[in-house]
C-alpha cells in the first residue's frame, strides 16, 4: 500500500524513527520527515542510512512546538507516523516543562495539522511507561495509567489528545505503544546500549536498580508494528500494545549481555542512577494480543538474536558512546 504514498514520519531523527524511515523508503513511499532543529545541520540517526536511500527522503527541520512549521509539514500527506518527542526519563526529572510542552502541545499540533488537511491516517506513539508498575500482567490497554514521571504524564496527555480527536473529529488515528525497543543506533540513554558498551569496554558494569522486569523488543519488529498499524483500518480509534509478551530483569539481561560479548566485567549498583522509588516502573510485560488479532502482528526477533545483532553494531560504533557515563 505504500507505493508512492506520501508519508510524514515526525521523530525521523530518533532511534526509532530512524528505522521506521528506511523500512517506509524501501516499501516504496514518498517520505518526508520532521526533525528537531540544529545549527549543526545534524540529522540524527537518519545520517546511518545509506546515501541513496537518504536523498530520497524530504527532510523538514523545526520544532513540534511551532504549530505553523507543523501545519506547512503535514499538508498534502497521506499517513503521518508522529514519533517526535522528548523521551527520556530522567532527563523530564530535570526539565518537566519542556517535556510537557514539546510532548502534549507537539501532539496537538500535528493532530491538529491532520485533521485539518483531510490526513488518511495517523499513527500516534505511545509508551508503555505510561501504565507505571504493572498492577497486574500481562498489561492489556485497558490497564489503568499512572503517570509516575513528567514525560509517562506528558504521554498520557498526548495519548488522550489523540483518543479526543478520533471521538470528536473523527481522525482516523490508531495509538501504537511499543514496549521497550532496542537495537542499532540506540543511544546509551537506554539500558541495553549502556549495559553493552560497559560489557565490552569496562571491568565493571554500573546499573541502577537491577531488579526491574522489562519487555523488549527489537526495533525491526517495532517498525513493522507501526507500519502495519497504519495498513490496518481496523486499529483506529485504537491504542495498541507492541511488545513481545516476554519479561526479564535488568540483571538477568546483564548476564545475557556478559555471556554475549564474553565479559568478565562485575555488575555494581551505582545509586546515582537509581530512580526516585515513587518514580520507579517496577515490571512491564507486554499482552500484545490485541495486536495479533486486529493488525497482524507479532514480534519474530528473539531477545538473545537481537542483543547479538545490537552488540554487533555497537562494537563497530563504539566512538559514538562516552563508555560508563550516565547519559540521561
Amino acid at each position: 500500500m505504500w507505493e508512492q504514498k506520501q508519508v510524514l514520519v515526525t521523530g525521523a531523527g530518533g532511534f526509532i524513527g530512524s528505522h521506521l524511515t528506511e523500512a517506509l523508503v524501501n516499501a516504496g513511499a514518498k517520505v518526508r520527515v520532521f526533525i528537531r532543529y540544529n545549527s549543526r545541520d545534524g540529522r540524527g540517526n537518519l545520517e546511518d542510512l545509506e546515501p541513496k536511500l537518504l536523498d530520497q527522503i524530504e527532510i523538514i527541520a523545526g520544532d513540534l512546538r511551532d504549530a505553523d512549521v507543523i501545519e506547512r509539514t503535514v499538508k498534502g500527506c497521506d499517513a503521518v507516523f508522529h514519533l517526535g518527542a522528548l523521551v527520556g526519563i530522567p532527563y523530564s526529572y530535570k526539565n518537566p516543562r519542556e517535556v510537557v510542552e514539546t510532548n502534549i502541545m507537539g501532539t496537538f499540533n500535528v493532530l491538529t495539522a491532520a485533521r485539518d488537511h483531510g490526513v488518511e491516517r495517523v499513527v500516534h506513539t505511545s509508551t508503555s511507561e505510561v501504565y507505571g508498575s504493572a498492577l497486574y500482567v500481562p498489561i492489556d490497554e485497558s490497564h489503568p495509567l499512572q503517570g509516575q514521571s513528567p514525560y509517562s504524564a506528558s504521554k498520557i496527555g498526548a495519548d488522550m489528545l489523540a483518543e479526543s480527536f478520533y471521538a470528536s473529529f473523527d481522525l482516523p488515528v490508531v495509538t501504537v505503544r511499543p514496549f521497550n525497543c532496542y537495537g542499532p543506533r540506540q543511544s546509551a540513554r537506554a539500558v541495553i546500549p549502556t549495559l553493552i558498551t560497559q560489557a565490552l569496554a569496562c571491568k565493571e558494569i554500573r546499573l541502577g536498580n537491577t531488579e526491574t522486569m522489562r519487555d523488549f523488543t527489537f526495533v525491526a519488529d517495532t517498525a513493522d508494528g507501526f507500519m502495519k498499524a497504519a495498513q490496518s483500518k481496523e486499529g483506529f480509534g485504537k491504542v495498541i500494545n507492541i511488545g513481545s509478551g516476554r519479561e526479564i530483569s535488568i540483571g538477568q539481561l546483564a548476564q545475557i549481555i556478559i555471556k554475549i560479548v564474553q565479559s568478565t566485567a562485575e555488575i555494581v549498583v551505582d545509586e546515582a542512577r537509581v530512580r526516585p522509588s515513587r518514580s520507579e516502573v517496577n515490571r512491564l510485560l507486554a499482552d500484545n494480543r490485541l495486536a495479533k488479532e486486529t493488525i497482524g502482528w507479532e514480534p519474530r526477533v528473539s531477545l538473545e538474536e537481537g542483543v547479538k545483532r545490537t552488540v554487533a553494531w555497537i562494537a563497530s560504533h563504539m566512538n559514538r558512546f562516552q563508555i560508563g557515563k550516565y547519559q540521561i
